[in-house]
């Protein structure tokens, strides 16, 4: 069976046979679930960390707001 993998960028499960996989030249992988992920990463190189959709954000807000 063929595993899930998660999005590089918002951190949301990718069913198997969807999504999109990028790699640099360098030989990186980048695994996203859809092209919103991909241009926010690749084409903007905005950070996970400060959109509010991402689970990266989340994960940090609760480490925050924790204290």
């Amino acid at each position: 069976m063929p595993r899930k993998v998660s999005c590089s960028f918002c951190g949301e499960q990718i069913a198997p046979g969807t999504g999109l996989i990028f790699v640099r030249k360098d030989g990186v992988v980048f695994n996203f679930c859809s092209r919103k992920c991909e241009k926010n990463m690749i084409g903007l190189e905005r950070k996970p960390r400060k959109i509010k959709w991402t689970e990266e954000y989340r994960k940090e807000k609760a480490l925050r707001t924790k204290k």
